[in-house]
């Protein structure tokens, strides 16, 4: 079975920074998969924060653009997010997601995990107070 889990969470004053990791298991990496990470805030929608190919092609939403960096390493089989400069905004449970196909047909929808669109961790929170 394929199994994501996130770690890396926790309370963080604002302009402080947090790695976030993913490590998988049950999951080939190959050049046919994508990395993703989501995030989802109280009353708010599910939110794409940013992809990784297998080639190592990245997008980041503008909302995180300039302040996030994702990153894998195909023989852990682990992705990472990194957040520097966080804002009070960027309080969410941040998920992990692994498909097949192609990032640039990402999962878009209001709520997060969708199981039904991919794999997914359990999500771990991120708290920034200022």
């Amino acid at each position: 079975a394929v199994q994501l889990v996130e770690l890396g969470g926790g309370s963080v004053e604002a302009g402080g920074s947090l790695r976030l990791f993913c490590m998988l298991s049950g999951f080939i990496f190959d050049d046919n998969h994508y990395m993703a990470w989501y995030r989802q805030a109280p009353g708010h929608d599910c939110e794409l924060v940013s992809t990784i190919t297998s080639s190592g092609s990245t997008y980041y939403s503008d909302s995180v653009k300039g302040r996030a960096t994702a990153s894998q390493d195909n023989a852990k089989n682990t992705v990472a997010l990194q957040m520097n400069s966080l804002k009070d905004e960027d309080t969410a449970v941040y998920y992990c997601m692994a498909a097949r196909g192609f990032a640039s047909a990402p999962y878009v929808g209001a709520v997060c995990p969708n199981w039904d669109f991919g794999y997914w961790g359990q999500g771990t929170q991120v708290t920034v107070s200022s």
